[in-house]
């Protein structure tokens, strides 16, 4: 029998780290040897022989926990938002000093949602337009979401690589925030509302057409596919890794 993974989950009693326990303890080929709450300490990763981490805490926690385990040889998947590009720096000299360490920072764990990111980002580039809405839940603290920066990101980055120029808009009287926000060249709209989970829509206009790319989170047990796919591949890719969609072969 293959080797267990020594998984450890942090933000156990979240809702998303309660999906999280309860799909690395149903998984063949991991053991969940640690769940820590908030105020638990560290150290018991270290008493347990975690290997692993799953980082599902909140912004004041994430980055002090990410260093605790690649100081300590874990490798780390991160689903906790906050990571601006300071923070993303200084893991990154981090994980100079500590090479066989890999960790992923994933905005989103779900694999339609990272596909649609990447099938936007792709078709972008034939359109003239493009804007996002984010759809999340009322108790959701950051806006925009993660899912949204990123995929704005990755539209941004596409776009540019292909000479597409900025979308054309002639406002130039609004309200604030009538335009949403602006992600690196990219509208981008925050809806939250009662009822909602996680959705996304990446509306692409060209000359008599429009194209909807959307992804719908009914559950968040759809997230749990993507943290056990990060789990099993974090130890082969060392380093830092930004977003589910570096592990994927998507052949775009």
């Amino acid at each position: 029998m293959t080797e267990q993974l020594a998984v450890a989950v942090l933000g156990a009693q979240g809702r998303m780290g309660i999906e999280a326990v309860k799909a690395v303890e149903a998984a063949a080929d991991m053991k969940l040897v640690a769940a820590l709450g908030r105020g638990d300490s560290l150290d018991t990763l270290l008493d347990a022989g975690a290997k692993y981490i799953v980082d599902l805490t909140v912004p004041d926690s994430t980055e002090a926990n990410v260093r605790f385990a690649v100081e300590h040889g874990m490798h780390a998947v991160v689903g906790t938002t906050g990571w601006d590009a300071a923070r993303l720096a200084a893991l990154r000299g981090l994980l100079s000093a500590n090479p066989e360490s890999g960790v992923l920072i994933a905005p989103n764990f779900a694999l339609g949602s990272v596909l649609a990111s990447a099938f936007a980002a792709t078709a972008s580039k034939y359109f003239e337009s493009v804007e996002i809405i984010e759809l999340h839940h009322p108790d959701k603290v950051d806006a925009p979401s993660g899912t949204a920066v990123r995929t704005a990101q990755l539209i941004a980055a596409a776009r540019e690589d292909a000479g597409v120029p900025a979308s054309p808009d002639a406002t130039n009287s609004a309200l604030a925030g009538a335009r949403g926000c602006e992600v690196d060249g990219v509208r981008v709209h925050s809806v939250r509302l009662r009822g909602l989970v996680a959705h996304q829509e990446v509306l692409l206009g060209g000359p008599g057409e429009q194209l909807t790319i959307r992804h719908d989170s009914f559950d968040r047990a759809a997230f749990m596919p993507g943290v056990l796919l990060g789990l099993r591949n974090v130890a082969s890719h060392p380093g830092l890794t930004v977003g589910l969609d570096g592990y994927l072969d998507l052949g775009l």
